[in-house]
């Protein structure tokens, strides 16, 4: 089993594939244990890529005594890179946290980061995203888990595809299924996404970075993902306009492939 003491706590990782290093996180769950299927298709054709549990869930634990930030996590990406000996890798950062813990790696290590994808993002938590990761975790800790997997699932994904794949969104092994059962857990990512700001800190940001904008996507969509664009020195953004939180279905995973390998591909 893959763990390293990194950063003050056991991590637990996987890394797939041969080729150049990179790192593929995402939201409030994994894609290890037997989820690497969710990567984008030929991610590990192409790319030694590593995967990891994020603190609390998983096989990964905890210090409750540290506060939770997204610098934290960040820490931990670069403690384990650092463990890993690798260096200059393709970080794809997606769907929340994962893409808010690429832009601090990229300040702090600028060695680490070849380039760089952000998608379902925010320079900061304005006041309307912070009352919906608030309520995330409120529901999740006062009314149960399944009551937030399906506000969340109703959320994230378009109501075509969510009324079609109903049944298989919810329930235990469903989305965001990592944090069944770890309360605590969900609420430190809420407090590291509420805390969340690298405004200050986006013109030191020179890596390479593609922002995907989902223009259907009603949690993390333009209005915080444009900021992100602006405000990199080095950035370029494409807009997908019917994609909501969560690229899903055939036809919206093929062409986010596209853009995603047209851009590692040119760095």
């Amino acid at each position: 089993m893959p763990i390293a003491h990194i950063n003050g706590h056991d991590m637990y990782y996987e890394v797939h594939g041969e080729g150049p290093p990179a790192v593929y996180i995402g939201g409030w769950d994994t894609f290890c244990h037997g989820r690497h299927h969710y990567l984008a298709r030929g991610m590990t054709d192409q790319f030694s890529t590593v995967i990891i549990d994020y603190r609390g869930i998983g096989e990964s634990n905890d210090d409750f005594s540290v506060p939770a930030s997204t610098q934290l996590h960040a820490d931990d990406i670069i403690g384990l890179l650092d463990h890993l000996n690798m260096k200059s890798v393709y970080f794809v950062g997606l769907v929340g946290i994962g893409a808010c813990i690429g832009q601090w790696v990229a300040v702090k290590r600028p060695d680490l980061v070849r380039c760089m994808v952000n998608m379902g993002c925010w320079t900061w938590a304005d006041p309307m995203l912070a009352d919906q990761l608030r309520a995330f975790g409120d529901m999740h800790e006062h009314a149960g888990f399944l009551a937030f997997q399906s506000m969340v699932a109703s959320l994230s994904f378009r109501p075509d595809y969510y009324n079609a794949n109903r049944e298989k969104l919810l329930g235990s092994g469903g989305v965001w299924g990592a944090l069944e059962g770890r309360v605590p857990a969900h609420l430190r990512f809420v407090e590291a996404c509420l805390g969340h700001d690298i405004r200050p800190h986006l013109a030191d940001i020179e890596a390479p970075t593609l922002v995907i904008h989902a223009g259907e996507d009603i949690v993390t969509g333009p209005r915080t993902t444009l900021p992100l664009e602006e405000g990199l020195p080095n950035a370029v953004g494409v807009t997908m306009d019917e994609v909501a939180h969560v690229v899903a279905g055939k036809d919206e995973k093929i062409a986010f492939c596209q853009i995603l390998f047209d851009f590692l591909g040119r760095h």
